[in-house]
């Protein structure tokens, strides 16, 4: 068989949202496709730190941050920062209107003090406000806004009660940086991400491959949730989880059971990856 290459989403895909382990059939599995010789990737909107400790489980590369850092093996491909006057802008009018936010650099991630008892208060189900839940319950490492540093931010994350509180930051950043929302029942509403229109994690992908001349009709990709929509639209063959996003299952060629139920596993099987 060619040598494919598979780029998984994180949380909620790979591993439950928030974790940092991925079920063994999915380890099982990924290493009988390494075997064949075909590359397995990491495609997270998590920054390099907070994927960090899924590296031990051998990935070829990542694409990380939604597409903005882009890594095979030890070399970096594409790394697109958002430039200062940009976070202070998208920070500026956000807590203007009472978003909470976290902002993630390479290597760190910040977040808003008052978001902890926000999660707690209010109910959602997707992937994302899973992860955030256990990112501000300490296991992925998030630290107090007031820590951060001025160093190089890739991605703000924004969560709130109404979408209208995004309205002046689309107003005043739209243009340059794609709000990917994920909408849930009341009481929580809305969460998601402020992206830079410069990547996605399609082009990420794309990039990658383009770097290395792997051809896209070789590639898979497996997600769960909206921010997996480019990687859906870029790659060969996409496949959402059971437990993911319906709109996104929608556009997928194929949908497999869920994380937690071999999902990883059975699709591996299903195209002969193992």
């Amino acid at each position: 068989m060619k040598e494919k290459w598979i780029f998984l989403d994180i949380d909620g895909t790979l591993t439950s949202p928030g974790s940092n382990v991925p079920p063994d059939s999915a380890l099982e599995a990924i290493r009988a496709a390494q075997a064949k010789g075909h590359k397995v990737l990491l495609c997270t909107g998590r920054n390099l730190a907070m994927l960090s400790p899924l590296l031990q489980y051998g990935f070829d590369g990542v694409v990380a941050s939604a597409g903005g850092y882009v890594v095979y093996g030890d070399q970096v491909i594409y790394d697109c920062p958002m430039p200062r006057q940009k976070l202070e802008l998208a920070l500026k009018t956000l807590h203007a209107q009472g978003v909470f936010c976290t902002i993630e650099a390479k290597d760190a991630t910040y977040g808003d003090r008052e978001l902890g008892d926000f999660l707690s208060r209010n109910q959602g189900d997707n992937s994302e406000i899973q992860r955030w839940r256990a990112a501000m319950a300490g296991r992925l490492g998030i630290q107090p806004m007031e820590n951060y540093d001025g160093r190089p931010i890739y991605k703000v994350v924004f969560m709130c009660l109404e979408d209208s509180q995004l309205d002046e930051a689309r107003a005043a950043l739209e243009k340059d940086f794609l709000f990917c929302c994920q909408i849930v029942s009341r009481p929580f509403c809305v969460n998601g991400e402020l992206i830079n229109r410069e990547f996605d994690k399609g082009r990420g992908i794309r990039r990658l491959c383009q770097h290395l001349g792997v051809d896209l009709q070789d590639t898979f990709g497996f997600g769960d949730s909206m921010n997996d929509l480019e990687m859906m639209q870029t790659v060969g063959v996409g496949v959402a989880m059971a437990n993911g996003n319906e709109r996104l299952k929608a556009l997928a060629d194929y949908v497999c059971p869920s994380v937690d139920e071999d999902g990883l596993a059975k699709a591996f099987a299903k195209y002969n990856l193992v």
